[in-house]
């Protein structure tokens, strides 16, 4: 039978909480106050339990501005998730083209991941994200 380690802050409920409000925080775009939280000393590219950083996240759910923030703040754009989805190609799944400019501003690369954004693009007839990425339809 295992036991819990009182110093690993993986398994301190407090910390537990906190990091499921920040990835909320993540899902809902709540710019200020995520940003706030990094600022404060919240790793800018933390990860839950399925590898998905805040940035993922965010744009995997349409939010440019949270996106934009977090990059400034020093999130890595082409971090993939446990199943090598990055988020541009989340984005690019989504039809998030306002995400997909934010992440490509950021340095996001379009053909990193499986599939890559580039490949996500060709298979859903995005011609105006192909173009975006500088790739052929």
């Amino acid at each position: 039978m295992g036991t819990t380690d009182p110093t690993d802050p993986t398994e301190d409920p407090e910390v537990l909480a906190l990091a499921a409000k920040l990835f909320g925080m993540a899902r809902t775009g709540d710019t200020s106050a995520l940003a706030a939280y990094v600022d404060a000393g919240v790793p800018a590219n933390l990860t839950n339990d399925k590898g998905d950083t805040l940035v993922m996240l965010a744009a995997y759910h349409g939010h440019a501005e949270t996106v934009a923030a977090l990059l400034a703040r020093g999130a890595d754009p082409n971090r993939a998730n446990d199943r090598g989805q990055t988020p541009v190609a989340g984005a690019t799944f989504k039809g998030e083209v306002e995400v997909v400019r934010a992440l490509l501003d950021g340095g996001a690369d379009p053909s990193a991941g499986q599939p890559s954004a580039v490949d996500t693009a060709r298979m859903f007839g995005r011609d105006d994200l192909l173009r975006l990425f500088g790739a052929e339809g």
